[in-house]
């Protein structure tokens, strides 16, 4: 995945989130509590829908894949940046940077497919309830979950064999607190034309094609939803929605406002805080949205604290 022979640089150094000494520790305990709950939420979502039969539908099935992507990238990123907390040079090695750059470009689109994905799920058990076991049966999930994860592995294997490409001759020290892309184009002492133009094309299209797709389903959405008359109906209609449409949105909105510019037009510091959004806080606030905005993640917990709880 790396040729270090394309590089003269075999150690990088992470700049971090912040330059200043005495906030190191504060920030080191909020992302490990950050980390901490976002671990205990995730599996905690996908134990809860593994040994729950409620929760066995196809909504359930996505959202323990979400669950999971969730997990995967978030404990690609932030392990890491807590050790760099509490050291004095944040080292990592070329080899260990496309590493993480590959895995945390693997989840990071498949994530926005899934929500694609979940956004179809909801456009059919919405606008069309009776074909619903039909449409979405479990053999058709499970393609769809193929190409969502086959989608991130193509994306990220482009980027990463081509940022191995490289020559990193000067400057070693990385303006961010993980190797993401960006960062790295502004290390390179060799052309990153490439790389700009694969970044804008492959990127493009694993943002605005799931965003059209979102946005398509839930106008047909929409639209059902004020067919129904009675207002009960509407709600749950509503909330079956809602909490999908807040992930999709902090997610989308974050991954826009970083990439969707030439990489000179804001300071690394504006995209660091941007990056702080899609890497900790929303694998942390996806299994919270769900399970605090869905009464049967709620009922089927009751129960199951109940059997521990009698047991």
């Amino acid at each position: 995945m790396a040729a270090a022979n394309h590089s003269s640089v075999t150690d990088f150094i992470l700049e971090g989130l912040t330059k200043r000494p005495e906030l190191q520790l504060p920030l080191f305990l909020l992302f490990l509590g950050i980390y901490v709950v976002t671990v205990v939420g995730n599996l905690g979502m996908i134990l809860l829908i593994a040994i729950s039969s409620q929760l066995h539908s196809p909504m359930y099935f996505f959202l323990s894949h979400l669950s999971f992507i969730d997990l995967c990238y978030s404990s690609v990123i932030t392990p890491k940046m807590l050790v760099n907390f509490l050291s004095e040079r944040n080292i990592i090695s070329f080899l260990e940077c496309m590493m993480q750059l590959y895995f945390f470009l693997v989840f990071v689109i498949a994530e926005g497919y899934l929500l694609t994905a979940m956004a179809y799920d909801r456009y059919v058990a919405i606008c069309s309830p009776l074909l619903y076991s039909i449409v979405m049966s479990h053999r058709v999930c499970s393609i769809m979950m193929a190409v969502v994860y086959s989608l991130g592995l193509f994306g990220a294997t482009v980027h990463t064999t081509r940022m191995s490409m490289l020559s990193f001759c000067g400057s070693h020290i990385v303006s961010h607190y993980f190797c993401d892309i960006l960062p790295l184009l502004t290390l390179s002492c060799s052309s990153t034309h490439i790389n700009e133009i694969l970044l804008f094309i492959i990127g493009g299209v694993n943002t605005l094609a799931p965003t059209l797709a979102v946005l398509i389903s839930y106008g047909f959405i929409l639209s059902s939803i004020l067919h129904i008359h009675s207002t009960e109906g509407r709600s749950k209609a509503f909330g079956t929605c809602s909490s999908h449409l807040m992930a999709v949105g902090i997610f989308f909105g974050s991954i826009t406002f970083m990439y969707f510019k030439p990489p000179s037009s804001n300071s690394m510091d504006q995209e660091k805080v941007s990056s702080v959004f899609y890497t900790t806080v929303i694998p942390m606030l996806n299994p919270l949205i769900y399970s605090l905005r869905n009464k049967e993640v709620k009922s089927a917990l009751r129960k199951v604290v109940g059997r521990m709880w009698t047991s």
